[in-house]
């Protein structure tokens, strides 16, 4: 669809003045936003979950600790949130997220963005699976056996992952790394990067008034990244009538079509690129 520096040929730009809702809070919107300007769209933010930090503080201490301790040989990592969960304890005690690990520890990643992540964080991911990034994904592919793992997850997480891997013999602890809640989260326990310097402020809607948008037919497409982004979707703003729902992975698209949402299409992988593409196929089947 466009060139491998992500610009378009002159006229080319496959989704000119489409207008394009984006669910993701602030801080996490940039690079699917710019990625949508240039195919031409006009992107517009709708922002329905944040993260706030665990209730539980003392049981993610207790997790993070033993994982210093090298107690786990695997640190499973399905979402870029966990690694800023994560950091901000590590932190806490004054090191990098990356030196806390044990030189033995093995991290296993869900797909593009938590890879980033953690890579960005100086750690080295051993396992993504290539194609499927979801629960499934890390589970049929699972190089690890029966070993001692680590899930930091969001409060609200699926228990397929941890039941998947322990079905293949993994000793799994799970620990709620951080909550998912309704935009805003309390600024005492909200739990994120501030937005980047520089980058170009989406338009910030209200529900109420992507609600009209989407009722007048002026939005061309909703962008849900997580199954609780549909959720949300499902409550403020269906039917969706001529605006085309699409996903970022298998799991988001399954919640959508649980709650009565047509698919358009899904990402092929879970990165702004993929979104993109996943857009132009929505709207140009």
């Amino acid at each position: 669809m466009g060139t491998t520096n992500g610009e378009y040929p002159a006229g080319g730009r496959p989704l000119e003045g489409c207008r394009v809702l984006v669910t993701r809070s602030p801080d996490r919107s940039g690079p699917l936003a710019e990625a949508l300007r240039l195919a031409g769209a006009v992107p517009l933010l709708l922002p329905l979950t944040a993260a706030e930090r665990a209730p539980d503080q003392a049981a993610l201490d207790d997790a993070f600790d033993a994982l210093g301790a090298g107690r786990f040989e695997w640190l499973v990592v399905s979402s870029a949130t966990t690694v800023l969960a994560l950091q901000e304890k590590a932190g806490e005690r004054a090191v990098e997220l990356g030196d806390w690990l044990p030189a033995r520890t093995r991290v296993a990643a869900v797909g593009p963005a938590s890879r980033k992540a953690l890579e960005a964080a100086g750690i080295a991911v051993h396992f993504e699976p290539q194609h499927d990034h979801s629960a499934a994904g890390i589970v049929n592919g699972w190089p690890g056996g029966p070993a001692d793992v680590l899930l930091p997850q969001a409060d609200i997480a699926a228990p397929a992952l941890a039941r998947g891997l322990e079905a293949k013999g993994a000793r799994v602890r799970t620990v709620v790394a951080y909550a998912t809640v309704d935009f805003p989260a309390e600024p005492a326990r909200r739990l994120g990067r501030p937005i980047s310097e520089g980058s170009a402020p989406l338009p910030l809607l209200t529900s109420a008034e992507a609600k009209a948008e989407v009722d007048d037919g002026a939005l061309a497409a909703v962008v849900a990244a997580s199954p609780s982004a549909v959720r949300r979707i499902s409550a403020t703003l269906a039917p969706l009538g001529a605006c085309r729902f699409v996903a970022i992975g298998p799991a988001t698209a399954a919640e959508a079509e649980a709650r009565g949402l047509e698919v358009a299409a899904t990402a092929r992988e879970a990165t702004p690129a993929g979104l993109v593409a996943a857009v132009v196929r929505a709207l140009a089947p």
